[in-house]
């Protein structure tokens, strides 16, 4: 990567954008919404049942300017999801920004792992035991969505519920090489636990990206 590239990058006014793609948000609290999603590469988080392992090396993904990308955005939809990858790995605030001027609702999902960047409308915190949260998007987070891979996770699950904000919405979701054993286990603890919801990855039912 030349040397002013770099530079433009560690400020974020180019990221490594793997992809980006119009769609309907599948998960959580926005689910069943058109939503434009921006892919951005780069995760050191090592989540061993990622579906998107192909993201984590940020090399493979091209610096784009910021401004192609607000641009491509803005011909499909007010409602930008900045995914990965890990979003946060990146300074956020030059690309938030220039999305905010153009009138865009700006949603992130991220692990919470690293200092929290951008202007956010709705902040997806689905966070993972190998990189922890750190205290501020705790505080910042509008939803909790643990994985559930095994049964420990409800452990986990709630140890990081008693940490989000009172009016931060928790969801309980299957990964998803393990919802038919998982989600009868969900349901249940659902309907004993109240206070959590139930997330699917519905887009992968209805097959779209």
């Amino acid at each position: 990567m030349k040397e002013e590239t770099k530079m433009l990058v560690e400020k974020g006014e180019m990221l490594p954008l793997m992809e980006e793609f119009y769609t309907i948000q599948g998960e959580g609290f926005h689910k069943g919404t058109a939503a434009y999603f921006i892919r951005v590469g780069g995760c050191d988080v090592g989540c061993h049942w990622c579906d998107v392992k192909e993201s984590w090396n940020a090399k493979l993904h091209p610096p784009t300017a910021i401004g192609e990308i607000v641009e491509n955005a803005a011909k499909h939809s007010k409602t930008i999801v900045i995914t990965g990858g890990e979003p946060l790995t990146w300074d956020m605030k030059p690309l938030t920004e220039m999305l905010k001027k153009q009138g865009m609702q700006t949603h992130v999902e991220t692990s919470g792992a690293y200092k929290l960047t951008g202007i956010w409308d709705w902040i997806c915190l689905s966070p993972k035991k190998m990189k922890l949260p750190t205290e501020e998007v705790y505080k910042a987070a509008n939803e909790l969505k643990v994985i559930v891979f095994n049964k420990d996770d409800f452990r986990f699950a709630e140890e990081q519920a008693s940490k989000v904000n009172k009016d931060c919405i928790l969801y309980l979701q299957p990964e998803w090489s393990k919802r038919e054993k998982m989600s009868p286990l969900i349901v249940d603890y659902v309907m004993q636990n109240p206070q959590w919801k139930v997330s699917l990855q519905t887009h992968k039912y209805l097959n779209i990206p």
